[in-house]
């Protein structure tokens, strides 16, 4: 469905920069490296997770084996398997978010035992939807503040993802749709009720507050990443959903001053709002299928997120099941714990700089033998076994 769409806008005279339809579907903006994003308040968020129970930073795991593999100097993978307790990177949004919501409905100061303090007795609910990390994150910070939550969840979302969120202490409330019908039933139930306050990971006109509080707290992830590292990044692939990680990460690397690395992001081939959006030349909303990359399932970009990717994201890569699939084996040989969502970033690479057409997307990117490669593994592998390809 994606694909045949992506073929279609291909056809219409655009100037978009390169585009292949052929293996892998693949743009890229020349000039997105020369953007400068506008100054954000990057060292809140920071400051307030550091002060959360178990904040440590996540590790940047060095993997010669993968960098021979894709003919670079370095492969770096960003572990986000162990957030806060939590199996992926999302708390940090989610954190940062419901903190906000907490401290602009009672006044309370930026610290976890002041929201706490403020948050009893308020009947606040906290609400989402997810297709499983963010939806557990916002349950998660829910009971650190004592307050109640519901979390919607698509249909297709798997027992474990339910489950995961239940144990936090939450209502859960499956929608008979996709990612995008259950933020409608989400937002729906919040203008509902009095108390209800929705936390939700993407934006579109009206509602932009709070995902914009989501995408400073993963500018967290960013600035440990430039911690770690002695020498600039040439490359960070993003997996992108809606885009919300992605504007940060482009924001973080766009500001003035900033070290400026290519920024690839990575979707499944079933859902790639965001390439089919680049190729279109504005935002598209796509049908989406069933992928084992539950976490990207996403058929609309954040309206918050677009213009920031269309600025300044160097290129936009989508690959299947398969390949996913292959990269969660391979990351798990070397020692890393990816699911699907986290893992598409190799995968994506691997299809950005290997194979047919390899060499006008390497120079695209601007990568040679010694770039420094870094992957977001966004979350840690569920469940052992074999994954359910789709085909």
């Amino acid at each position: 469905m994606v694909l045949r769409l992506l073929r279609e806008l291909a056809q219409q005279p655009q100037k978009i920069g390169v585009m292949e339809i052929i293996a892998p579907p693949w743009s890229a903006q020349p000039a997105a490296r020369d953007w400068v994003a506008p100054v954000s308040r990057r060292g809140h968020a920071r400051s307030f997770h550091a002060g959360l129970p178990g904040y440590a930073p996540t590790p940047l795991v060095d993997l010669p084996a993968l960098a021979a593999g894709l003919g670079v100097g370095q492969v770096l993978v960003k572990d986000e398997s162990a957030r806060l307790g939590l199996p992926a990177f999302k708390v940090l949004g989610a954190s940062w978010a419901c903190a906000q919501v907490v401290a602009g409905r009672t006044g309370a100061d930026l610290n976890l035992a002041a929201l706490r303090q403020a948050a009893q007795g308020s009947g606040l609910r906290l609400v989402t939807a997810t297709d499983g990390n963010h939806g557990r994150a916002v349950a998660w910070m829910a009971r650190l503040l004592g307050v109640t939550a519901t979390v919607f969840g698509p249909a297709v979302m798997t027992a474990t993802a339910r489950q995961a969120i239940v144990s936090e202490g939450a209502q859960f409330e499956e929608v008979d749709g996709n990612y995008d019908d259950a933020v409608r039933a989400a937002l729906a139930y919040t203008q509902d009720g009095a108390g209800r306050q929705l936390v939700q990971d993407t934006a579109w006109p009206g509602y932009e507050q709070v995902p914009a509080r989501i995408v400073e707290g993963y500018e967290t992830l960013a600035g440990e990443i430039d911690d770690a590292l002695t020498i600039s990044p040439d490359l960070v692939a993003v997996p992108v959903g809606v885009g919300s990680l992605a504007q940060a990460v482009v924001t973080h690397y766009r500001r003035a001053g900033a070290s400026r690395p290519a920024v690839l992001s990575v979707e499944p081939d079933t859902a790639a709002c965001f390439l089919a959006s680049m190729v279109a030349g504005k935002p598209v909303t796509v049908p989406t299928g069933a992928t084992i990359m539950a976490g990207l399932n996403c058929g609309t970009p954040s309206s918050a997120a677009w213009p920031v990717l269309r600025a300044g994201c160097d290129a936009a890569v989508a690959v299947g099941d398969a390949d996913a699939a292959t990269a969660v084996d391979d990351l798990a040989r070397l020692g890393i714990s990816s699911g699907p969502s986290g893992a598409a970033t190799l995968a994506g690479v691997r299809a950005a700089l290997t194979g047919p057409g390899a060499g006008a997307r390497r120079e695209a990117l601007r990568i040679d033998g010694g770039s420094v490669v870094v992957l977001l593994s966004t979350e840690g592998r569920s469940a052992p076994g074999p994954l359910a390809r789709q085909p």
